[in-house]
């Protein structure tokens, strides 16, 4: 889990990040899972936007996408969700301890 210091030092770095994906009408699929995961692993840090027509409640949506690539919620701002995942290969972001 991240700190308090951790998540804000995170916010300030996906102030200026545009979101990477897109969850709508289909909510998350595993389809969508599998493509994240494979996005957050180069790039650590990443925004999800949720569209107007998305049945799912935006909590939801980010618990399942953070669960199904093993992700921090950095947070849940208007129809936008934070995601954080260390990376193995292409370590980017060094945390404040």
């Amino acid at each position: 889990m991240l700190t308090g210091k951790q998540k804000r030092f995170l916010r300030s770095e996906a102030h200026h990040l545009n979101p990477v994906f897109q969850v709508g009408k289909g909510g998350v699929n595993d389809n969508m899972i599998k493509t994240i995961g494979e996005a957050i692993e180069t790039r650590e840090l990443m925004k999800i936007s949720i569209l107007q027509n998305c049945d799912m409640d935006k909590t939801e949506v980010a618990e399942e996408l953070s669960e199904g690539v093993g992700a921090d919620i950095v947070q849940i701002i208007g129809n936008t969700i934070v995601l954080y995942k260390e990376s193995k290969e292409n370590k980017q972001l060094t945390l404040p301890r």
